[in-house]
């Protein structure tokens, strides 16, 4: 690699290395917009997963079809300079991280973009370009004005069909209306086998305590051989490695777990005021773990997105502002984005998808501790993610609160 593509590919990763902060921050308001309530139930929604990365595409996309002060909210949300440093980060991530690993033998990946317009309007040259050529995102026209419904259900076909059948009815019922101008939409797929598979024979139920107190009995998975642990103050991460393929690719996922067991609000807390904590705390080595112990599980969420983004100060773009998207000047705002999202861990490795669907009408501190004997014994909540080594990508994010909720 010579000097210039050393530089760029440092570069990349710097900013990629923000986005990671991005993603904490998401985290810890989706957690805490969820866990908040209180009307929230752990026996039923204890759960949560999102993708950043699917999440950040399609606003990457948003911004590119956008101006003026709604670009630079855009931009200062997302941790860009500008579009084209955007544009530029954005076509390596989907070129490169994002490329299927699996004919090398690799974790399986499979990412697309699309987007569907209204058949009375036409995108403008300049975003249809960025479209085809950053985002390799599908466009169709469409009579959504007088087939909303049938739209919908192409969308939703869509994209179950880019997510393996993980993900179904990204869009709810009757949300896609006559009013409906455009559609965008993300899907990212990922399935990755541990590099170390788990034996399913030594999967036993062990107690999984709770953040409300209470415990439940949940299946752990456990090994005896060397693990990638990391002790700091007031918490553990494990990294578990995907089988890497011919491409020389490292896929991960890792686990925070506090030592506290009802810790999980004050590490999201921690993890999202401080920028860079996520790539400072980070395990190197393999040593000799005591007692080994975390669950399987799976979990599927879905949110209207919306929200949560007004309440991080992204808020122009569901006002105004879209004004590089279609050649008819038309006051396009966004009016949702929704957000679907699955993931399964369990003996033989890793399987998740994500959806993220905008649509728009008219109008740390790095604190060590010395290591004698560790034990890892995720049997109280987590934060977990899977995250390309080599970018930086964090490519999914969630909180295990009870491993018996799906």
């Amino acid at each position: 690699m010579d000097f210039s593509s050393q530089f760029n590919f440092m570069h990349r990763r710097a900013l990629l290395q923000k986005q990671s902060h991005v993603s904490s921050i998401l985290a810890k308001h989706l957690f805490f917009n969820n866990y908040g309530k209180p009307d929230y139930d752990l026996s039923k929604n204890a759960n949560m997963v999102f993708s950043p990365l699917s999440i950040q595409i399609v606003l990457g996309l948003i911004a590119s079809g956008s101006s003026g002060a709604t670009l630079d909210q855009l931009l200062s949300f997302l941790k860009f300079n500008s579009v084209e440093e955007l544009n530029s980060v954005y076509a390596r991530v989907i070129a490169d991280v994002l490329a299927d690993g699996s004919p090398m033998g690799g974790p399986r990946l499979s990412v697309a973009n699309g987007a569907w317009i209204d058949q009375t309007l036409s995108f403008k040259h300049s975003f249809k370009q960025v479209m085809d050529n950053v985002y390799k995102a599908a466009a169709a026209s469409v009579d959504i004005r007088y087939k909303a419904d049938e739209v919908a259900a192409e969308v939703n076909k869509w994209a179950e069909e880019k997510t393996n059948g993980l993900i179904k009815q990204i869009l709810p019922p009757d949300v896609v209306t006559g009013g409906t101008q455009l559609i965008l939409v993300n899907a990212l797929y990922f399935k990755g086998a541990w590099n170390e598979k788990f034996d399913a024979s030594d999967t036993k139920d062990h107690e999984f305590h709770l953040l409300n107190g209470g415990s439940v009995q949940a299946p752990l998975m456990t090994s005896r051989k060397w693990q990638y642990v990391k002790v700091f103050d007031g918490f553990k991460v494990l990294k578990l490695p995907y089988k890497q393929g011919e491409d020389k690719r490292f896929l991960s996922m890792y686990m925070l777990l506090p030592d506290a067991r009802d810790g999980l609000p004050a590490l999201l807390e921690k993890i999202s005021s401080e920028p860079g904590c996520l790539d400072q705390h980070i395990p190197l080595t393999k040593v000799r773990v005591r007692k080994f112990l975390i669950p399987k599980f799976n979990i599927s969420f879905g949110l209207e997105a919306s929200n949560v983004l007004k309440g991080l100060g992204l808020t122009l773009p569901f006002t105004a502002g879209l004004t590089e998207m279609v050649g008819e000047n038309l006051p396009l705002v966004v009016t949702h984005v929704f957000h679907k999202s699955f993931i399964e861990v369990n003996e033989e490795g890793t399987e998740a998808a994500a959806v993220t669907v905008a649509m728009n009408t008219f109008g740390c501190s790095l604190t060590m501790v010395k290591e004698e004997e560790i034990d890892f014994v995720a049997d109280h909540p987590f934060l977990f993610l899977v995250k390309d080594e080599t970018a930086g990508a964090v490519l999914f994010m969630g909180t295990l609160l009870n491993p018996l909720v799906v």
